[in-house]
């Protein structure tokens, strides 16, 4: 797994596609997929030369998502450094790096005026390993131990400290245990051993990562996933005092760039599964349901099943899953109904497109029946000449490269990255569930008098609050994964919204949906910035998105009623907001008109408008509002 196998090998012509990438209307576009190649150092490097030099000379990298990391590094980290952006654009970001000098974590993390602090970096990423912990000695007394263990997590918090406190989220990596033995494999019952120690320490530096608002990059599971007897290499750290052998680099790279991307929102959202030969052995049309293999009992149908299991695993933590296959509709159902080996059923797939289209129309019909983008989808197929046209027709769909051995697909799948993530909320378990939901609300729909009896048989209640510790996970993740109903786009970390929390001035809102079919968890974020217009105390919107799984609900409205109710308390009299065009959010242009603000201004980059609050009156609306923080119900 050195050299990223799910990744194409890169195209004859990439040092011509690279130099030619200005020429291109949408650079960014064609950036992601260069790097959605196997790339050596040399390609890499020449990659994110390239994406410096376009950023540099002002062109839009547009859809990578802007990202500033700075990188504290206790060993040598420029190898890493000169690839991290050809690693970070695969993954949708657009990466500027900040480097302080070798082996001054501490002095930089804690002056104000070092150029990690200066640059104000969205994320900062902390390289250390068990030698800078002190970690790499054994201590032969259990309160000896103790002391090293608490030592080396408090020089970890300190750093993760000062950086969030600078408005940085830190990256915290788990520590690397190195193979040595020196009590053999009673290492882990003596409290003083190295790899005790080191397990100690992980633990809590995971646990440091929720408490500060950061991340976790797991170099420990990295080196595992290697050989931690490869990754360390004595001659590479003598020589050069590189902290793992030069060869992961690019592994090291792409996990750092994976956890970029999912903090931008940029990860995967929907698994799209082929099926002859990939989810069964066989082709159901030509062998019939009975002859494929599938099952406990041989090795094939064993290693198929294993697919199935981790594409269900993944739809358990709120992927979605859907069917693109060439075949008759009727024909490749049958196995679901009928297979009692199948672990898939129809009704964990949300879209299943079964017919002789091109599978890049099927694609495209997925996206648009999900109602996400097409950068959302993940195929998975084991025929070469399918993924290959795919990617040619689509090349914003991730499609990883496969091995001819079936029972390889869920390694190479898992280890991709594609549906990273930096978070874990109840609206995740439920996600792939609400597509069931839809289902029903269509029946409901079908059998409605006019939009009105509809919304009003749907029985729903929106209950708002202000940002808090709860929901703060959920808030991260909507406003960076939310492109569409998005009227500024900007994007804010956790740490940045736990300051938020406790901001007196500033005003915020998450708001939760639920109807009688079920619960859509938290769909709405707005957050509002004190300010003067016409010399009178005004809130700008700074920011306003919503899951665009409820558009056509009044939910615009009944946040709108709530800002303005919020805003005549606070004896605000007007709502600024402004609308910032992009390419996926061309949805909300006529947002503020349609609520009935006025435009005051065409600026470069955005239209700016105002409500005058005193005149503002709520419509009617069909669904409930209840204030959390009250618990009070205001008349629908």
């Amino acid at each position: 797994m050195t050299h990223l196998p799910w990744l194409p090998p890169k195209p004859d012509d990439f040092r011509t596609r690279v130099r030619a990438l200005g020429e291109h209307e949408h650079v960014g576009q064609f950036i992601q997929t260069l790097a959605w190649h196997d790339l050596d150092d040399s390609a890499a490097v020449l990659l994110s030369r390239e994406i410096r030099k376009l950023r540099d000379t002002g062109h839009s990298l547009a859809p990578l998502a802007a990202c500033k990391l700075g990188v504290l590094a206790s060993a040598t980290f420029d190898l890493v450094a000169d690839v991290l952006p050809a690693s970070a654009s695969r993954h949708g970001v657009d990466l500027e790096i900040i480097t302080a000098p070798y082996d001054q974590v501490i002095q930089q993390a804690l002056d104000a005026n070092s150029e990690i602090n200066r640059a104000e970096c969205d994320a900062v990423l902390l390289a250390i390993d068990h030698r800078w912990l002190q970690l790499d000695r054994p201590q032969l007394t259990d309160e000896s131990a103790r002391m090293h263990v608490a030592q080396a997590v408090e020089r970890v918090k300190t750093v993760a400290k000062a950086l969030r406190a600078a408005g940085a989220a830190p990256i915290l990596p788990t520590i690397a245990t190195p193979p040595d033995f020196l009590f053999g494999h009673m290492d882990r019952r003596v409290s003083g051993s190295p790899r005790a120690m080191i397990d100690v320490v992980n633990r809590q530096i995971v646990s440091l990562t929720a408490e500060l608002g950061g991340y976790v990059l797991d170099v420990a599971a990295l080196a595992e996933g290697v050989g931690v007897a490869a990754w360390f290499s004595a001659s590479h750290w003598n020589l050069y005092k590189l902290p793992f052998a030069a060869e992961f680099g690019p592994i090291y790279a792409d996990a750092v760039g994976r956890i970029l991307g999912a903090v931008r929102g940029k990860a995967r959202k929907c698994l799209v599964l082929d099926l002859d030969n990939t989810l069964w052995g066989g082709v159901v049309g030509d062998d019939g349901v009975e002859n494929l293999r599938i099952g406990q009992g041989s090795p094939e149908g064993e290693a198929h099943l294993a697919v199935q299991r981790l594409a269900l695993d993944l739809r358990d933590r709120g992927v979605i899953l859907a069917v693109c296959s060439k075949n008759e509709d009727e024909t490749a159902r049958r196995p679901f109904r009928e297979l009692p080996d199948m672990l898939i059923r129809e009704s964990d797939i949300a879209v299943f497109q079964a017919n002789w289209i091109d599978k890049a129309s099927n694609l495209e019909a997925i996206a648009k029946t999900l109602n996400i983008g097409v950068d959302a989808l993940v195929l998975l197929d084991d025929n070469p000449a399918e993924r290959a046209q795919a990617r040619a027709a689509l090349p914003m769909v991730a499609v990883p490269e496969l091995p001819a051995d079936v029972s390889l697909f869920p390694q190479y799948l898992a280890l991709s990255g594609l549906f990273e993530s930096v978070s874990f909320s109840d609206e995740d378990r439920t996600r792939a569930g609400s597509y069931a939901a839809e289902a029903h609300r269509a029946e409901v729909l079908a059998g409605a008098r006019d939009l009105g009896d509809y919304l009003s048989a749907l029985e729903m209640v929106i209950t708002h609050a202000p940002f808090d510790a709860v929901g703060r996970q959920r808030i991260a993740q909507l406003i960076n994964k939310s492109n569409q109903f998005n009227l500024t786009t900007r994007r804010y970390t956790e740490a940045e919204i736990a300051q938020l929390e406790g901001d007196a001035s500033t005003f915020t809102l998450q708001s939760r949906l639920r109807d009688r079919f079920g619960d859509f968890g938290m769909i709405s974020v707005v957050i509002c910035r004190p300010c003067e217009f016409q010399s009178s105390l005004a809130w700008e919107i700074d920011s306003w998105l919503m899951s665009c799984r409820v558009l056509g609900r009044s939910v615009e409205e009944a946040m709108l009623s709530e800002v303005a109710e919020a805003a005549r308390e606070a004896g605000v009299r007007y709502l600024l907001g402004r609308y910032k065009p992009t390419a996926k959010n061309g949805m909300v242009a006529g947002h503020y008109k349609k609520l009935a603000f006025r435009q005051i201004a065409e600026e470069a980059d955005a239209t700016a408008w105002v409500l005058d609050v005193d005149e503002y009156r709520a419509p009617a609306l069909p669904l409930k509002i209840v204030r959390a923080s009250a618990l009070e119900s205001r008349g629908s």
